[in-house]
């Protein structure tokens, strides 16, 4: 079967499918708590098998092993999209009701903070995190937008987080937000 399904042979997925489905479909199951989200996973682990299959090594791992690797990145996949989901929905009830997003001072003070450090970076670094941040974009997205090549952008992006990291670290934090205890 696993050479069928690398030669492309789609007889070969359906038997690979009616073979190892129910493995699948438990793991997402039992993962996920929700029959339908189940379905869709199983649904995506032998789509992006059959895509995949020049991946397949047998001389790695066995096809259900393989088949279950697959699953626990849609799986994680499948949690990430519930969270932000949940996240927007959060959002978007907040704004449809005028209701503001409750703040704690922890966190407003955060902001501001990560603000300031932010300014303080090179323009260009200070760009593509911004873009990445607060536009949520991915690092290809930003290399389109910006003209900059890929590599660049990645280059900026690393840059400026070590730089953030050195700033706002547990020392720098306080430094930062103007800790009494630093200054003197």
């Amino acid at each position: 079967m696993a050479a069928g399904l690398r030669a492309g042979d789609e007889a070969c997925l359906a038997a690979v499918h009616r073979r190892w489905g129910g493995l699948v479909h438990a793991l997402a199951r039992r993962a996920l708590g929700d029959e339908r989200e189940a379905e869709d996973v199983t649904q995506l682990v032998f789509l992006a098998a059959w895509r995949g299959r020049d991946g397949f090594r047998p001389e790695r791992g066995t096809l259900p092993g393989w088949l279950a690797g697959i699953a626990r990145y849609k799986i994680a996949d499948a949690l990430a999209g519930r969270t932000r989901r949940a996240e927007l929905v959060a959002v978007a009830g907040a704004a449809l009701t005028g209701a503001p997003e409750p703040a704690r001072p922890e966190a407003v003070l955060d902001r501001v903070v990560i603000r300031q450090e932010l300014e303080r970076l090179p323009p260009a670094q200070r760009q593509v995190l911004r873009m990445a941040f607060y536009e949520d974009l991915t690092q290809r997205q930003i290399a389109g937008r910006t003209g900059l090549p890929l590599g660049t952008v990645k280059s900026h992006a690393r840059r400026g987080l070590l730089r953030l990291r050195t700033t706002l670290g547990p020392q720098g934090a306080r430094t930062a937000a103007g800790d009494p205890d630093e200054a003197a």
